[in-house]
């Protein structure tokens, strides 16, 4: 057997090194984190092939004395903490001290830095743990790294990197997080000589989403705030139409620090279940302030992972804060038309009678006379007839503009007379509502609110008109300037899931004896959860009793679950109870669970329904708490406004 000794220092940094250091976006988080420490205001990163054979971050932050450089590239050595008790309150985002250690044992590292006391700057090189120079340079306040041919002296580490567009990418998703965790400080990340991010710094958290993630997130967005003693939670949510296929778009930082935790991302899905289906994971930027006393950040070198003393209240307070900021808005989604694509009318023999059908068009325009011309002339292509479209429309418009304009002269009396005198009827519905806005008083401008008359409230339920049905499974619905569009059978889930859940929660369900038995053979977990919430099984409608060692055997079920009840549904609920953490009420999850098995009752697609049968299900959905969704997450209302009809139709360009 090979005697116990200790290893040599350069052997024990190539070790540590690889706790910490595995790729190039580990060395660009250290450095970049180290600059947010530093005070900084403005951070550039800088990357060629990857990051594997060039890195440069530059930071206008303190700057390190000339006295602390060589020190700073000793393992274990920082400026962030002093002893044990520092541990239990961390403000800083490093320290552990072993990240420049770590970097220089594997890596070419050059250091520029300069304080603002001093009046030159320092340059520092460190090859493999080996010191080269230390000499004074000029440079501006702040800090520069430069590191060059990472893991050159460890080619078992190197040759585990993927390619460089692979690193650069993992370094572009670094930078993202972190723009996102500090919008007061300006991040710039240049690849490869081209700038792929670059942030203003102006502290305005919904300006960095929308430079990164573009207009569509930026405008799906709800606002959430969450504030307990010891706890604050602010940010924002992703309407769900913006939801993705996996966990990539839940960004949630806390205390300022990117990191992985099962407990948020539970709470944040958990809040989210009846609004997104299946597989499906939402868009949150949530930042996240507890007291340090109660986070632990020291679970692994990288400070990637945490862990909470107080899970359940952490759980909670994230769930309330994403729970009510999805209830604040109505969340119908809307429904834009595509533009038709030219190549479709790509033929013009067609085309001037397709534009010559409406008759009653001459009587508006004034210049009727190049219609002859289009049929005449079919040798002119589609921009021809594109571009002498829209003269007519211009022409209408000018026309309605000066007809309007002679309207609002006249007195209001006669304002019903005069509109009555359109003789085309599409364009007298058209006009009719813009003479009745002119009359009044202007208001002040305001920002557009894509629902500005909700349909989801009971001042609503009275004037909605139910237009008709399509496909034997959509109902139509006008109210005000939109149109509706609600699918009867996720309606119907939602209403009964919610009927029953309710009901419930509110009296004694009756019972419906089933022979034989379902017997349960339990492990001693499920076992005990059992026995934990027994009086809330027993309350609900189950006769349940032991039935030998371990079995238990299921004599009554609740009568809504009779023709569905069997050993799996059992089995489920108990294991939605079998979590550490859940919501508040724990026992409700039974209630859920059994009220969306309820769902199988709901009226199917392509089934029949009378006007009076849905009318009274629309009824029921409005009145509802979360009417936009089915318990699974797919939409039960659309929305269309006329606006975009008119779109389509050409009445407005």
């Amino acid at each position: 057997m090979s005697k116990i000794q200790v290893l040599d220092p350069i052997t024990i940094d190539k070790i540590a090194a690889g706790e910490v250091i595995e790729r190039p976006a580990s060395v660009v988080k250290e450095l970049v984190e180290n600059a947010i420490d530093a005070g900084a205001t403005a951070v550039v990163v800088e990357i060629k092939d990857g990051g594997i054979s060039f890195m440069r971050i530059t930071d206008n932050g303190c700057g390190i004395d000339r006295e602390d450089v060589r020190s700073a590239f000793l393992r274990h050595s920082t400026s962030k903490i002093r002893s044990v008790d520092d541990l239990l309150h961390i403000g800083s985002l490093g320290f552990r001290g072993e990240a420049l250690s770590s970097i220089s044992a594997v890596a070419q590292v050059e250091l520029i830095t300069k304080t603002k006391d001093q009046t030159f700057g320092t340059l520092y090189r460190i090859a493999g743990g080996k010191e080269e120079t230390l000499e004074d340079t000029g440079a501006p306040d702040g800090t520069t790294f430069i590191i060059r041919q990472l893991f050159y002296n460890t080619p078992a580490r190197r040759k585990f990197l993927k390619t460089p567009m692979t690193e650069a990418s993992h370094v572009g998703d670094l930078m993202t997080r972190l723009a996102l965790s500090h919008p007061h400080i300006s991040f710039q990340f240049i690849n490869n000589g081209q700038s792929k991010l670059h942030t203003s710094g102006n502290g305005k958290l919904k300006d960095v989403i929308y430079h990164i993630y573009g207009r569509e997130i930026a405008s799906n967005l709800l606002q959430a705030e969450y504030d307990t003693p010891g706890l604050k939670i602010t940010g924002f949510l992703g309407k769900p139409i913006i939801s993705r296929g996996n966990r990539n778009f839940e960004n949630y930082y806390v205390n300022g620090r990117y990191a992985r935790n099962s407990i948020i991302s539970r709470a944040i899905e958990d809040a989210y279940k009846d609004f997104t289906m299946q597989h499906k994971y939402p868009f949150v930027v949530l930042h996240i302030e507890i007291d340090g006393e109660h986070v632990d950040v020291n679970v692994h070198p990288t400070k990637m992972e945490l862990r909470f003393n107080n899970q359940q209240e952490v759980y909670n307070a994230i769930y309330s804060a994403v729970d009510q900021g999805l209830h604040e808005k109505e969340l119908i989604p809307h429904v834009e038309m595509p533009e038709p694509k030219p190549a479709i009318q790509s033929t013009p023999e067609p085309k001037p009678a397709v534009q010559s059908t409406p008759e009653p068009k001459p009587a508006v325009r004034s210049a009727p006379e190049p219609k002859p011309a289009v049929r005449s002339a079919p040798e002119h292509n589609l921009e021809y007839f594109m571009s002498k479209m829209k003269e007519r429309v211009l022409a209408e418009h000018e026309e309605k503009k000066k007809k309007e304009e002679a309207v609002t002269k006249q007195p209001v009396n006669t304002i019903q007379t005069i509109a009555e005198e359109k003789t085309p009827y599409m364009q007298n519905t058209a006009v009719r509502p813009q003479i009745s806005r002119q009359t009044t008083a202007p208001d002040p401008p305001k920002q557009m609110e894509l629902f500005e008359d909700h349909l989801l409230t009971r001042e609503a339920m009275q004037k909605y008109k139910v237009v008709g049905q399509v496909f034997e499974t959509y109902w139509l619905v006008e109210y005000d300037n939109s149109l509706y569009i609600i699918d009867q059978h996720a309606a119907h889930e939602r209403v009964l899931y919610e009927k029953t859940l309710k009901s419930m929660q509110t009296r004694e369900f009756t019972s419906q004896m089933i022979s034989p038995p379902i017997v349960l053979n339990l492990s001693m977990r499920e076992a005990e959860l059992l026995n934990t919430y027994m009086d809330r099984f027993t309350r609900i409608g189950f006769e349940i009793e032991e039935f030998g060692q371990d079995s238990y055997a299921v004599r009554a079920v609740p009568d809504n679950l009779f023709s569905i009840a069997k050993k799996e549904l059992l089995i489920q609920m108990l294991d939605s109870l079998s979590d550490e953490i859940a919501r508040n009420q724990s026992p409700d999850l039974i209630d859920e669970k059994i009220a969306s098995m309820s769902c199988k009752a709901a009226v199917k697609g392509n089934m029949k329904l009378s006007v009076q049968e849905v009318d009274a299900l629309i009824g029921e959905l409005l009145s509802l708490d979360n009417p936009y969704h089915c318990p699974h997450g797919r939409p039960t209302i659309i929305a269309m406004t006329k606006r975009e009809l008119e779109k389509k139709f050409k009445r407005i360009v």
